[in-house]
């Protein structure tokens, strides 16, 4: 696994990676429409081309498997999404481990639909620890969620 900067030739993959429902579920904040690539291509120009926001690229054996990134505000947000295909590979922990080794600006939160058992496994190897919930509207799933609101000291 390795970290490296996107390219436009990744947005393809993330694109295809948008289109899974199982992802989506989980993610719980997805596009209205995930299958609307015109909304895919603004939301993602505006993340490549916003000083605050440190996104890479996750590659294993030249696949694209993912993204991630952070959202530096007055309190900073990790946000990753990794391709189905890749679940359960500990390739995610391992590209959070690389990319908080890059990021070093703590606190560091995350949110996480609380059902998403994965997500929360790898912030919890890391040191993120549940400081609180949320209640958000989940497009991909038409209701209300309840959010981990985690952080890293």
């Amino acid at each position: 696994m390795q970290l490296r900067e996107v390219r436009p030739s990744d947005l393809d993959a993330f694109f295809a990676h948008q289109q899974e429902p199982e992802a989506n579920l989980m993610a719980a904040y997805q596009a209205r429409n995930p299958a609307d690539r015109a909304v895919f291509d603004h939301h993602w120009n505006s993340i490549l081309n916003d000083p605050n926001v440190l996104v890479r690229t996750i590659e294993h054996e030249g696949d694209v498997v993912g993204s991630i990134l952070v959202f530096d505000g007055e309190v900073p947000e990790i946000n990753f999404w990794t391709s189905t295909k890749y679940w359960g590979k500990g390739l995610t922990t391992s590209a959070v481990e690389a990319f908080l080794a890059e990021y070093t600006k703590r606190p560091l939160t995350a949110h996480v639909v609380q059902d998403n058992l994965g997500s929360i496994k790898v912030l919890e190897r890391r040191g993120f620890k549940t400081i609180g919930t949320e209640q958000i509207f989940s497009n991909a799933r038409a209701e209300v969620v309840t959010e981990n609101v985690m952080q890293l000291d």
